[in-house]
């Protein structure tokens, strides 16, 4: 794969995902080299001429007003970095922390935080390694962007903290040897530029918003094949209804579903019956499903914006010769973004688990029992629906907003703060409740299908069950689930049932 380079212009998601994924390598360009290299030198002659400038020769937060004297300026980098790791809880995935290494190369690598090129070179070497530091996942409260787990990503650079080398944690200092790669003494600025920004929040949440798209899909598909199962109706889904309310997402998702139903002989079979509407959970899932997916492209603008965006402070200006302290570090757009996703997927997810409500309920249509053919000496799906409602409230309450809470930090210097990262972790969560339920519609829709036989369901529906199929088998009798849901969840995160590849070069 061809490597990536930082050039000081925009990087793409599909850059981010590249690196963080498929481990494609990246370098630093030489025009990110010179442009790093001007804001390096005005942040020599500022210390030359003995100016005050935060976090260059003065303390940090509350002690701003502290000066420190020129032999003192390295220690003061040093001692930020390991004042400031001070993080609990689980450590972050490898793919989280590969994002934050790429986030916050890109960050310096654009030529406005003063730190000299090596750093970035540094941080590339590790990120094209198979390296990464132990960061833990808790105490970051987004607003001098997230100070805690960058702290722990910069002990690395300097020989310190943890780090998995090839799977195995090490010391950070062994880390590196095994690597190959020396420590690095940081000089003016250098630390405060690797720890100020938002990039721990931003990589959850790029990560998030990769699993909120194939989720997406996924609910569309586990509906439609509902609806199948149902015996509903596509009238819901006519044109003409979702051009007097035209939301792009409506239209879309309407739009899917006809697709996944068409050549349906299990929708020819009742279309002269009697029931004229579906449930809400099968009739509005374009208004649903729709307004979910509107919800992600906001989060998607949000967060493009802020991958391109410099977070640290102060920043530096080599054009005008300025050093301007700010707030660019403050993480409540992306707190905002992640809990609109956090929101909006709890609704995929509680709309989902009403679906497989009605798949195991006879009254609902004429189907047995909680799909078993065996009702009383098997259960069936009688308690992965339980499972899906215990998933469905649990993404209820993680759904409040984080952004909405704020508490002072260092001594009232820092009296507003973004929950940023606390948005972030419990979107991780809210993800994958409703992967799971999914799954368990997917299975559910499947079996209800079934039952249908030998009449076929739509083309797209039929695709979708094909696969399932291929690494799940039917439900004959009680066993465990566990393992089938847990196949079907990889299917999800593959990419397995993305509409692009169940409903391309559909014909009829």
């Amino acid at each position: 794969m061809k490597p990536l380079s930082l050039t000081a212009n925009k990087i793409k998601r599909t850059d981010f995902y590249d690196v963080v994924f498929r481990h494609r390598p990246v370098r630093l360009s030489s025009k990110a080299i010179q442009k790093m290299t001007r804001a390096h030198r005005l942040v020599q002659k500022t210390l030359e001429k003995n100016q005050p400038v935060y976090g260059v020769n003065t303390g940090f937060g509350k002690l701003a007003n502290e000066r420190i004297s020129p032999s003192e300026i390295s220690t003061l980098q040093l001692n930020l970095i390991r004042s400031h790791a001070c993080g609990s809880g689980p450590p972050l995935s490898e793919a989280a922390v590969r994002g934050m290494l790429l986030l916050r190369a890109h960050v310096l690598a654009m030529g406005h935080s003063g730190a000299r090129p090596v750093i970035v070179e540094r941080l590339l070497e590790i990120l094209n390694q198979p390296l990464y530091p132990y960061i833990p996942s808790r105490g970051s409260v987004g607003a001098c962007g997230d100070l805690i787990p960058l702290a722990h990503l910069a002990l690395l650079l300097i020989g310190e903290g943890e780090a998995y080398f090839k799977g195995t944690r090490l010391s950070g200092k062994t880390a590196l040897k095994r690597a190959g790669i020396s420590p690095i003494a940081l000089e003016a600025k250098e630390g405060l530029s690797l720890v100020n920004g938002t990039q721990a929040a931003l990589s959850l949440g790029l990560l998030s918003l990769h699993e909120a798209e194939q989720l997406a899909d996924t609910a569309d598909l586990a509906g439609a094949m509902s609806l199948e199962a149902l015996m509903g109706t596509p009238t819901a889904f006519d044109d003409k209804l979702q051009g007097l309310r035209p939301h792009p997402g409506q239209q879309q998702v309407a739009k899917n579903i006809q697709n996944l139903l068409k050549n349906s002989e299990i929708r020819a079979s009742h279309i002269t019956c009697s029931r004229v509407q579906d449930p809400y959970s099968i009739r509005c899932m374009p208004q649903v499903h729709g307004a979910v997916r509107e919800a992600i492209n906001t989060a998607k603008q949000i967060l493009d914006i802020e991958m391109n965006s410099v977070t640290d402070n102060p920043i530096v200006f080599p054009e005008t010769g300025d050093i301007l302290s700010g707030g660019n570090f403050h993480g409540h757009p992306i707190a905002l973004a992640l809990d609109y996703i956090a929101i909006a997927l709890t609704h995929l997810g509680v709309i989902s688990e009403r679906r497989i409500a009605q798949l195991i309920d006879p009254d609902c249509i004429d189907l047995p029992p909680f799909l078993t053919r065996r009702p009383g000496l098997h259960s069936g799906l009688m308690m992965p629906q339980v499972a899906a409602a215990a998933l469905a409230s649990e993404c209820k309450l993680l759904a409040h907003p984080a952004s909405v809470d704020s508490i002072p930090t260092s001594i009232d210097q820092e009296d507003y703060v973004s929950m940023a990262m606390g948005a972030a972790i419990k979107l991780r969560t809210i993800t994958a409740n409703i992967k799971a339920i999914l799954s368990i519609e997917l299975f559910a829709a499947a079996e209800g299908v079934s039952f249908h036989a030998p009449l076929k369901p739509g083309k797209g529906v039929l695709k979708g069950i094909k696969k399932i199929r291929a690494v799940v088998q039917p439900l004959d009798a009680d066993r465990s689930l566990r393992a089938d849901f847990e196949k079907i969840g990889q299917m999800i995160d593959k990419g397995t049932f993305l509409l692009k590849n169940i409903i391309t070069n559909q014909r009829g």
